[in-house]
């Protein structure tokens, strides 16, 4: 959700970054480089008790200095205040409250944000004395974790979770039956006049609601009895003051709106040609488990468009290779050029999302695949795949039970989703393919 967004604030070398690596651990972290500045800004997803959240880490907080460096860290920490529903005040047990400390607290004071005081590098605060310095701060009781060695993290992020509003009963009933879709991409890609020019060529029934704590126009539509929400993310520069923060405004809304959506339409400049933003966003919209349409934007804009589209079509396949399933659509969105086989490109994906494999037809491609390439063995184990399901849709999800599933390499899982693939298609979404162990005499 939209207000699951938690910042990591403190003064330099208190583990902020550590925090952050342990919190969203293996999941995808999209970083900003920044020039001048002598770190990355880094902000990813993680899920605790089913509800999905954004941390972001920050840099260190310093005062009294004038220099670039310090100026863009510090721009970056408001933004990211500005931005957070909670924020994650670290400070160094070890070291004690500091001057730097208390002056990081009267920041966070005006701020008028759910502050939660945390002591890092420590297990329990044993002292009474450092209990009464941290209290002292005004926002209440201090949880003491380590952050290097994982102590203490299951406690904070149950704080977290109390701290976060609720998702209405309401919104979470009437949001099941949309297929929400997300527009995402850089600044300057063309994500409003896809939005306008799409409503306008299709004729659909609309109705605008203003975002509130989305920030955000979220659009109603029908598309062929089909009920939609098209969640737009290009009001980027009308929240930004700072033109510097336009990109970071732009990565964070892209998050916040593809934790929401079912769907992601990344949006790309045809003429400026493929990003590293870009390859990160499609990154974090697979990770997620969403479905993902690319659309190659602004393209009556290229000369020698045939020759161009081959280049561009390579270049496509190569740096998103991790999501060949994929399709892609070259557009114009000012003019309206192709853009009515954007919305039957989302719902052939919305379709592929929720499609089921029979269980006996799963084994069966299974057993043929098992014939063709046997798993190899694994130091001296021979690996046996017994039987498949699939019990979740959006994405589909498939459990394949082993005797030793820990020794599957990974080379194989590709195997088996490129055969699932192969005979099923799944276009458009990733697929969940997890190895389970399964007990067996004799084995």
């Amino acid at each position: 959700m939209s207000d699951s967004i938690i910042a990591i604030v403190g003064r330099p070398n208190v583990g902020k970054s550590t925090l952050f690596n342990r919190l969203t651990a293996a999941r995808t972290a999209i970083e900003e480089k920044m020039p001048g500045v002598t770190r990355d800004r880094l902000y990813g997803l993680f899920d605790w008790r089913g509800r999905d959240m954004v941390v972001i880490d920050t840099g260190g907080i310093t005062f009294g200095k004038e220099d670039q460096i310090t100026t863009q860290v510090q721009r970056q920490v408001s933004l990211a205040i500005e931005e957070a529903h909670i924020i994650i005040f670290l400070m160094d047990g070890k070291e004690g409250l500091t001057a730097l400390d208390e002056e990081i607290a009267d920041m966070l004071r005006r701020s008028e944000k759910i502050v939660l005081p945390v002591i890092n590098k420590l297990d329990t605060l044993s002292k009474e004395k450092d209990r009464y310095d941290f209290y002292r701060l005004g926002f209440g009781e201090p949880l003491a974790l380590s952050a290097s060695h994982g102590r203490g993290i299951g406690d904070l992020l149950d704080l977290v979770y109390e701290k976060l509003p609720p998702v209405p009963d309401q919104e979470r009933s009437d949001l099941e039956e949309l297929l929400k879709i997300a527009v995402i991409g850089r600044p300057n890609v063309g994500k409003s006049s896809l939005i306008n020019s799409f409503l306008g060529k299709e004729r659909v029934v609309v109705s605008q609601q203003p975002g509130t704590t989305r920030d955000a126009v979220d659009t109603f539509l029908t598309y062929k009895d089909q009920p939609c929400l098209l969640i737009d993310t290009a009001g980027i520069r009308r929240k930004s003051k700072i033109k510097e923060s336009v990109e970071y405004y732009s990565v964070l809304r892209s998050l916040k709106a593809v934790q929401r959506a079912d769907i992601a339409l990344l949006l790309i400049d045809g003429k400026s040609g493929i990003t590293e933003q870009d390859q990160k966003l499609a990154g974090y919209v697979d990770e997620a488990g969403k479905g993902l349409v690319i659309v190659v934007n602004k393209w009556d804009l290229v000369l020698d468009r045939e020759n161009a589209r081959r280049i561009f079509t390579a270049d496509l396949e190569r740096k998103f290779n991790f999501a060949s399933y994929a399709p892609y659509l070259f557009v114009s969105a000012l003019s309206g050029w192709r853009l009515n086989k954007l919305f039957p490109l989302v719902m052939q994906t919305w379709q592929e999302q929720h499609k089921r494999v029979p269980t006996a037809l799963l084994n069966e491609l299974l057993e043929d695949a098992l014939a063709v390439n046997p798993p190899p063995p694994v130091k001296g184990k021979r690996i046996k795949i017994f039987y498949a399901t699939q019990p979740e849709v959006k994405p589909p999800k498939f459990i394949f039970f082993a005797n030793e599933p820990e020794l599957i390499h990974f080379s194989y899982r590709r195997y088996l989703e490129n055969r699932l693939r192969e005979a099923f298609s799944f276009k458009g979404t990733p697929l969940k393919i997890i190895f389970r162990k399964r007990e067996r005499r004799g084995d």
